[in-house]
């Protein structure tokens, strides 16, 4: 019951904005599932969800995606990161798509650091002279995924 409630709960924050714990409480309950508020909020803080901004400029729960563990060692990790750095100019999403604008010809190498890097947030991407476009599963992936980049690029 409680794995088919917290996989019920991250179908719903994924697929509409819920913005309270009463408005998730109503959806799990339009869904099958009578739950108390502390239910909810033990669910909340067990699935690590966490209150995002989103597109329409509203907070909303979302998945907490934590930093990619890697096994890159640490000194490629900074170089890699360094070049990434280097490369990219702008990053920017729509839908589940992330386009990062790089310097004329630094988009292919930006691109190989950034699939050594975050490969296992994303579908896929694809780079060409000056712009990289990134595949994620969905719009929050991927608008969480363009605020970690531009942390990166911005330090």
């Amino acid at each position: 019951m409680k794995n088919g409630r917290r996989e019920k709960i991250l179908e719903i924050i994924a697929t509409r904005p819920i913005e309270t714990q009463e408005e998730l409480i109503a959806a799990l309950k339009s869904s099958g599932y009578i739950v108390t508020q502390s239910t909810a909020s033990r669910d909340i803080k067990q699935l690590g969800l966490i209150k995002v901004l989103d597109a329409s400029g509203r907070y909303r729960y979302a998945k907490n995606i934590p930093a990619k563990e890697t096994s890159v060692p640490s000194a490629d990790h900074e170089r890699l990161l360094e070049s990434f750095k280097r490369s990219a100019i702008s990053i920017r999403y729509a839908m589940n798509n992330v386009v990062i604008k790089c310097y004329s010809g630094m988009a292919q190498g930006a691109c190989v650091a950034f699939d050594t890097l975050f490969s296992d947030w994303v579908i896929g991407s694809l780079a060409g002279e000056d712009t990289i476009i990134v595949i994620t599963a969905d719009e929050l992936s991927a608008a969480d995924l363009t605020r970690k980049l531009n942390d990166i690029i911005n330090v």
